[in-house]
C-alpha cells in the first residue's frame, strides 16, 4: 500500500471519533515519522481562548499511537497507551497545530514516541512523550 493509501485508511478510521470531534487528519507519512494536523478553533480552546492542553494531549495520544500501530504492531496483537505527558511551551489561539511522531525506543512490547506540536508558524508549541504497549488479542 502507497503512502497516500495508507493516509486515507488511517483518516477513514477516525470516522464517529475523538479525531473526528477534534477534527484531526493525517496529513504525511514518512519513514520512521507521521504528522496530524488539527484547526484551533472555539471546540478546542480553554475558557481565556487557548488551545485547551487536554485537546493538545488527544492530539499528542492520536499521532503517537497511530504511529505505534503502523511502525510496531504485529498481526493478532493490540496496541495501548500507557502514559502520555505534554510540556506546553507557548499558547496558540487561533489557526492549524501539527503533531509529528517519531520513535524514541521501538521495543517488541513497548515503545516511547516524541511528539512535536509546532504552530503554522512552525514554532513549538508543546513537547510531548507517549508510551505504548504492544499486547497479544486476547480472543
Amino acid at each position: 500500500m502507497d503512502k497516500s493509501e495508507l493516509l486515507a485508511k488511517i483518516n477513514e478510521r477516525n470516522e464517529g471519533t475523538l479525531m473526528q470531534t477534534l477534527h484531526i487528519e493525517f496529513i504525511e507519512i514518512g519513514d520512521d515519522y507521521l504528522v496530524a494536523s488539527m484547526p484551533v478553533n472555539e471546540t478546542v480552546l480553554q475558557p481565556d481562548g487557548v488551545l485547551h492542553g487536554g485537546a493538545t494531549a488527544a492530539l499528542a495520544e492520536t499521532v503517537g499511537s497511530s504511529a505505534a500501530a503502523i511502525f510496531c504492531l504485529p498481526e493478532n496483537h493490540m496496541l495501548r497507551g500507557i502514559d502520555v505527558s505534554a510540556k506546553h511551551v507557548r499558547g496558540v489561539r487561533s489557526g492549524i497545530v501539527f503533531a509529528k511522531a517519531i520513535a524514541t525506543h521501538r521495543g517488541k512490547t513497548m515503545q516511547v514516541w516524541s511528539i512535536e506540536i509546532t504552530d503554522d508558524q512552525n514554532r513549538l508549541i508543546s513537547s510531548c512523550s507517549l508510551t505504548t504497549l504492544i499486547l497479544p488479542n486476547k480472543k
